[in-house]
């Protein structure tokens, strides 16, 4: 016989079970170069879906081709692996189809920059709720170190012996130019840093675009230096937040001065019994600011991570007038499909 004691509550079965980390993670050996970024990047985002709350099965990876294109294979959700570029544009289609859907979309420079540049930008300018996360290690990794858009100036690759004569592209410029409303910036190696940034891209309802530095330890070793190096980070980065003055250095002992006259950034020095002379405010809803920050750089710069631009607005999936909550009215597919002429292939 069954005793029920009436002081202790019943377990309440409806209640969701806390996710970990582990509940993102395959069976699938995670198959990077040693020390490669991604690895480090894997671990951010699978703690960062735990922590969202939201089960695998609302989970979609969509990926194009290089390296950072397996992650749909080491995370436990839906994901898709397609063609070179494309991933914006099936990300787009996946949303569509399901707008309930939490949507990653992931792209090394290679991907988003060069054949995937154009999906990239119209996922941005549409404000498609997209979380488009880009591993940029300035290189192409997976085919054997060739210069990529992002790559410098002079660098010498198979495909530039004679050092690349292209100037790089600048993501965040690019993303900002595009319309994206959430543009921000981290590194594999930022532990501390990274997951919150993703957070926040997860939590804008529309494109968020984050451009996540990394290490390539076989054809790009040192890339991010100002990042990736423990002495050198504190004095040749800044880290942004909202509504917080724009000061760096190991002692805090330099900040940033915008002449909006003519959008130059200037370094001046900051503290030792001197006043801060104008030392600028991070303001996340100004575009020029993002603009003037994005183009910051070594080495009279100190380079921008966090989030730059944050203006959010109505997202793409609630501006088509779909009543019905579905992503395709039915009725007017047939209608438009029934119109003039049609064949039946057998």
């Amino acid at each position: 016989m069954n005793v029920v004691n009436p002081d202790i509550a019943a377990p309440d079965t409806d209640a969701t079970p806390e996710l970990t980390a582990r509940d993102f993670t395959t069976d699938q050996e995670v198959r990077w170069c040693p020390g490669c970024g991604d690895y480090a990047i894997l671990k951010a985002v699978r703690g960062v879906l735990a922590e969202a709350g939201r089960h695998p099965d609302d989970v979609v990876f969509i990926s194009g081709i290089g390296c950072a294109a397996r992650f749909p294979y080491y995370l436990a959700s839906y994901g898709f692996h397609t063609i070179h570029g494309r991933a914006p544009a099936v990300a787009t289609g996946v949303k569509m189809a399901n707008p309930d859907l939490d949507v990653w979309v992931v792209g090394g420079d290679g991907d988003f920059l060069s054949i995937g540049g154009n999906h990239l930008m119209h996922a941005l300018r549409r404000n498609v709720d997209l979380n488009l996360i880009m591993p940029n290690n300035a290189v192409y990794g997976l085919t054997k170190g060739q210069y990529s858009p992002a790559s410098a100036t002079g660098m010498r690759s198979p495909s530039s012996p004679g050092g690349s004569v292209e100037a790089p592209v600048n993501a965040a410029l690019l993303a900002l130019g595009a319309g994206g409303r959430f543009v921000a910036r981290s590194a594999d190696t930022l532990q501390d840093h990274l997951p919150g940034v993703l957070k926040a891209a997860q939590a804008n309802k529309g494109a968020s675009f984050v451009e996540i530095l990394q290490n390539c330890v076989v054809f790009n070793d040192g890339a991010f230096e100002a990042v990736r190096d423990k002495g050198l980070t504190a004095d040749r980065t800044l880290r942004l937040e909202h509504g917080k003055p724009m000061v760096f250095g190991k002692d805090q002992d330099k900040g940033i001065s915008i002449d909006w006259q003519t959008g130059i950034a200037h370094v001046v020095p900051v503290g030792s019994g001197n006043p801060a002379p104008d030392i600028a405010i991070h303001d996340q809803t100004n575009l020029a600011l993002a603009t003037i920050l994005a183009r910051m750089d070594a080495p009279d710069l100190p380079l921008v991570i966090g989030v730059l631009y944050h203006a959010p607005a109505e997202e793409f999936t609630n501006l088509r007038g779909d009543s019905s909550g579905t992503a395709i009215n039915r009725q007017a597919l047939l209608k438009i499909l029934s119109a003039g002429k049609t064949w039946q292939v057998a």
